[in-house]
């Protein structure tokens, strides 16, 4: 692992989205995994930027994201799906079909966490994971009792995560 240090986000964003123009150009059909919240933000301002002033092509992408709320469905303003739309997916010139957000109001879960999976690894895997930080440290929303391991699944957030999002 290497670690880079910026003087601020607005840098580290930059120096991020870099490295995603990066990949994108030299490997076209790349799968990218996707955070939400706070920390991505930036990141995703500036790939906006480069698509719009650069001509970085978002064409052949696929994208993965992390996580979603149960009980949310994809036009819930506060669903994960909906602040993608808002924040990358409808500035880009990406296929809709080609953005994958977990369905939080799937009625089996057991079965659709392993589905999902299925999904990643046929197309391949994920080339570049963006992962966002807690204020208590944890990414994504795997909590800090979670394990680095653990794969999509149900997760309860702890009430100090609960109130960060709220």
């Amino acid at each position: 692992m290497r670690v880079i240090i910026e003087s601020d986000t607005e840098a580290a964003s930059r120096r991020a989205a870099r490295f995603v123009a990066d990949l994108i150009r030299r490997k076209p059909d790349c799968v990218l995994g996707l955070a939400t919240g706070s920390t991505p933000l930036a990141l995703y301002r500036e790939l906006i930027r480069m698509h719009r002033d650069e001509g970085l092509s978002f064409a052949r992408v696929t994208t993965f994201n992390l996580d979603e709320y149960v009980g949310l469905g994809p036009a819930h303003p506060q669903s994960y799906r909906c602040f993608m739309q808002q924040n990358l997916f409808d500035h880009i010139n990406i296929d809709p079909r080609d953005t994958h957000v977990p369905d939080g109001r799937a009625l089996d879960f057991e079965t659709y966490c392993p589905q999902y999976e299925k999904l990643i690894v046929d197309d391949g895997g994920i080339d570049l994971q963006i992962l966002g930080i807690g204020a208590d440290a944890h990414l994504g929303f795997n909590e800090i009792s979670s394990s680095l391991f653990s794969r999509t699944l149900v997760k309860t957030l702890t009430q100090p995560t609960r109130q960060n999002n709220a």
